[in-house]
């Protein structure tokens, strides 16, 4: 194999690993949404319940979009439970019977860690010259930061 077109397996490899990543994010926040939306308790119960569902919806929107995108360049898209957790950057956390700010504190904190994982990812997509799929997650990186500008306003932030 010339170096040119192992230069470009490698940067294929390295995109693939940095998707994955990022669509095991997304599959763990989806989970994690519909864990706080269950089990949010407080005055602010209604506004983030729906928030929350809000959110998972977006997560769900997000996790299919990258799968299908993955497929369609030719990669394999983690798909299991046991994948996403070992592939994520983001952990699964155990928030029942927590302060409704607690719960928005740890998405908050998701959404940051996410917000630079798809920029990186969005970064190695252009260096392998694949701009409909840094369109993509640079998409991904203005969704998060919106609805992180709104979790911490609901902060106080």
């Amino acid at each position: 194999m010339a170096i040119k077109e192992q230069d470009l397996k490698k940067k294929t490899d390295n995109l693939q690993q940095a998707l994955n990543e990022q669509l095991a994010n997304w599959a763990v926040m989806y989970v994690k949404l519909h864990h706080v939306h269950w089990y949010v308790k407080g005055p602010h119960f209604k506004a983030l319940h729906e928030k929350f569902e809000e959110l998972y919806g977006m997560a769900g929107m997000k996790l299919d979009e990258l799968a299908e995108r993955m497929l369609a360049i030719g990669m394999q898209p983690a798909s299991m439970m046991k994948e996403y957790l070992e592939l994520a950057s983001i952990q699964e956390k155990d928030l029942r019977g927590k302060k409704d700010t607690a719960m928005v504190q740890s998405i908050a904190e998701d959404f940051e860690k996410m917000i630079e994982g798809s920029k990186q990812a969005a970064e190695l997509a252009e260096q392998s010259g694949d701009a409909a799929t840094a369109d993509i997650v640079t998409g991904h990186v203005e969704d998060l930061q919106k609805q992180l500008w709104m979790l911490n306003a609901i902060l106080g932030k």
